[in-house]
């Protein structure tokens, strides 16, 4: 549950998409009926987390900036809340990005 002094964005992982939510979704899931969607991918096999041919901050952290970057502009509708619709692997991934990235820490909350 967010605090009244956390203006950070809550990431929620699992259940069903609501229209006023962004909506993070790994490769291989559905994509949702509802939401602005984005997808991630967990990299590729046999390359560790953050490889610099990969990417430097590791692709769960690229795409929450990516969401964080559309809903400033406008390129995405104002959300309120990310649900995250991944594999457990992915779910982990995610949880990682928002604990270890400082970016995405300073942006997001796991609830």
């Amino acid at each position: 549950m967010q605090s009244g002094t956390d203006m950070r964005i809550p990431v929620v992982f699992g259940g069903q998409a609501r229209p006023d939510e962004a909506v993070l979704v790994e490769d291989g899931q559905n994509m949702p009926a509802q939401g602005y969607a984005l997808r991630f991918s967990r990299g590729l096999p046999g390359h560790a987390l953050g490889c610099a041919c990969c990417t430097l901050r590791g692709p769960a952290a690229d795409a929450l900036g990516k969401l964080f970057r559309e809903r400033a502009t406008g390129a995405a509708p104002f959300f309120k809340q990310v649900r995250v619709l991944a594999s457990a692997a992915g779910e982990a991934m995610v949880r990682d990005a928002i604990a270890e990235d400082i970016v995405t820490r300073a942006r997001y909350h796991a609830d």
